[in-house]
């Protein structure tokens, strides 16, 4: 059996005992939070800061809000096709799955921009685009009734990635689709092969695929990051929605219990298409929940699902070079009480690519755990260390890989609340991570720290002393999120909640996207919203709020700086069939239409850098 879940130390008991210590000190609970979360702005060697832009007020509006010179345009919303030739979309959700694999998927979450090269300030280049989950009550005209084949086709189809190219004609000008030999769809039909150390292994194996190492597509592609070798990963979270097990849920403490699968599936697909239905296929499930590689500049490249980043609810993956030039990826596995990663490769990039190998197939997997005196490690995922051998469940490194969780489980690592987006400041190479929020915690800890409830969520920072190989780190709490009431560390007036996007650009500026509950504003629910926050200064400015009930989730820019591209995913989705414009009709507006997930670029009127003076 796989070893039971130890409980290491939360991140909340951590954070209490070093401001416990701080507050005997420091004579007070507020001079230690004061001093721990360094609230107020600090010192900074610049003579102003990176905020260029006036904050705005929070927002319940069905509209995007900007600052004042600021505009937007929705560029790629859900059904637009890849290509101005293919089928446009039709505002009944009338389009078949045929036509829904040639156009924009639903739910747009992490993207990158990889500008052609030859200059022009990244004026033409390939976007890629997750399309994370669908509204399905919004997705068919007749939403979820009468499933049919027809139904998982298409569900499937605006699942998975779009790769499209866009231009901006002249600086100042609007951005377009071209017509474009690199345009494609990936989506849960689009053969993908399994690589790495779990490669091949049984658990892995299905009927359709007896040597398991090919798999039909990829799903619920939650955000993502590009590598240095101009690839682009998609990470694979959700998984546990899309298959059914039977009536009676897993076994307590079993693999199928630990990666969240029930007697429930909120997708269907199970209904027409057996490799969902865990009593047909039970290793289908296996081979989702992987980072993904992804080919942008060759159309008929095959994805790579790679084993050696392990197996979980992947949010995104930050991949920055080593001392030594091996490839390290940071990410997190969304879901309350699990943990934060780190992959090191085992040798130097241009090593690997040089001799036909991937950078991503061999090298050691890590896990965080965060001490209470600000110190932290990474503990290896090794089979054979304490709590990974065979005595302990693990009868090799792949098994290890498959069940991740209990492998972090085993070794100790610290659970933390949904551990989300990551990010790597430029310079100095510290590691932004977000908690996006965790109700479930029955800690009684102080309203100050991390907190019992954490409705809000935080981020934290992890400095590695420049060596991202590192096999330790120091760590603090950048802000907790919130109001003011529940001992918030950001000014009452750009107060917010639920971090979730995290990115720096590179002049250094961090945005911090939502997704969940905000702090009421004269007991009225806000939008989700984007922050810009200047690390050094502490300052922090609300730059943009969404139309209602939308996630704000990914961005990348061009390299000038002058558009930043951001998704807006599932606005309006409490429409139904009868009333698909209940709670909004962003962004076309349409009387007869519906509301529909977007990327949209932002840009100055000035044609200045975006957030910058």
């Amino acid at each position: 059996m796989p070893p039971e879940r130890t409980t290491p130390p939360s991140i909340s008991e951590l954070a209490q005992r070093r401001l416990s210590r701080r507050t005997a000190l420091a004579g007070g609970l507020a001079t230690a939070a004061a001093s721990f979360f360094a609230a107020a702005p600090k010192a900074s060697a610049r003579a102003e800061g990176l905020l260029g832009f006036p904050a705005i007020p929070p927002s319940s509006a069905d509209e995007v809000v900007l600052p004042p010179g600021y505009r937007y345009q929705v560029l790629f919303p859900w059904g637009q096709p890849i290509v101005p030739s293919g089928p446009a979309f039709a505002e009944d959700a009338s389009n078949s799955a045929s036509d829904q694999a040639r156009q924009a998927g639903d739910h747009h979450d992490g993207m990158w921009f990889f500008p052609f090269t030859g200059g022009g300030g990244g004026r033409a280049g390939l976007l890629c685009v997750n399309h994370e989950a669908t509204t399905e009550q919004l997705l068919h005209p007749d939403g979820r009734a009468a499933w049919t084949p027809e139904k998982t086709a298409k569900s499937q189809a605006a699942h998975g990635v779009s790769v499209i190219e866009v231009k901006r004609d002249r600086l100042g000008g609007g951005w377009h689709l071209a017509e474009s030999k690199f345009a494609r769809r990936i989506t849960m039909t689009t053969p993908a092969e399994i690589t790495g150390p779990a490669a091949g292994h049984p658990w892995l194996r299905t009927s359709a695929d007896p040597e398991g190492v090919r798999v039909l597509g990829t799903l619920n592609n939650c955000a993502s990051g590009p590598t240095p070798w101009r690839t682009y990963l998609t990470c694979e979270e959700t998984i546990n929605k899309y298959f059914y097990h039977g009536e009676q849920p897993p076994q307590p403490g079993s693999p199928e219990d630990r990666y969240g699968i029930g007697s429930e599936a909120p997708y269907p697909w199970y209904t027409t298409e057996s490799r969902f239905d865990m009593r047909a296929e039970p290793n289908e499930y296996n081979r989702f929940g992987w980072v993904v590689e992804i080919d942008p500049f060759d159309p008929e490249s095959t994805p790579k699902k790679r084993t050696a980043l392990g197996r979980m609810e992947h949010e995104n993956a930050v991949v920055v070079r080593g001392r030594s030039g091996e490839a390290v990826v940071y990410m997190g596995d969304d879901t309350q009480f699990d943990y934060f990663y780190k992959f090191v490769g085992a040798e130097p990039i241009d090593q690997a690519r040089a001799e036909g190998r991937s950078p991503l197939d061999e090298g050691t997997l890590y896990v965080a755990r965060f001490e209470a005196d600000g110190s932290g490690r990474w503990l290896p995922l090794v089979h054979g260390e304490p709590g990974l051998t065979a005595a302990d469940g693990f009868a090799g490194q792949a098994e290890v890989l498959i069940h991740t969780r209990l492998a972090a489980d085993a070794v100790g690592a610290t659970p933390m609340d949904r551990p989300e987006w990551c990010t790597v400041q430029p310079g100095t190479g510290a590691v932004f991570f977000t908690c996006t929020n965790n109700t479930a915690r029955t800690e009684s800890v102080d309203a100050a720290n991390p907190r019992l409830n954490n409705r809000y969520g935080h981020i934290l920072k992890i400095d590695e002393g420049g060596e991202p190989a590192a096999g330790r780190f120091d760590w603090d709490i950048f802000l907790l999120a919130g109001d003011q009431a529940s001992g918030a560390t950001v000014p009452a007036d750009q107060a917010f909640g639920s971090p979730d996007g995290l990115w720096f650009d590179a002049a250094g500026r961090l945005w911090i996207q939502t997704d969940g509950t905000q702090p009421l504003v004269d007991g009225a629910a806000q939008n989700n919203q984007m922050l810009a926050a200047d690390p050094e200064t502490g300052e922090i400015r609300r730059f943009l709020v969404g139309p209602r009930r939308c996630e704000i989730t990914g961005i990348t820019s061009t390299p000038d700086g002058r558009s930043l591209f951001v998704n807006i995913q599932h606005p309006g989705d409490s429409g139904t069939p009868d009333n698909p414009r209940a709670s909004s009709n962003w962004p076309d507006f349409h009387p007869a239409g519906r509301p529909r997930s977007a990327t949209i670029v932002v840009t100055r009127a000035d044609g200045g850098v975006v957030g910058g003076r």
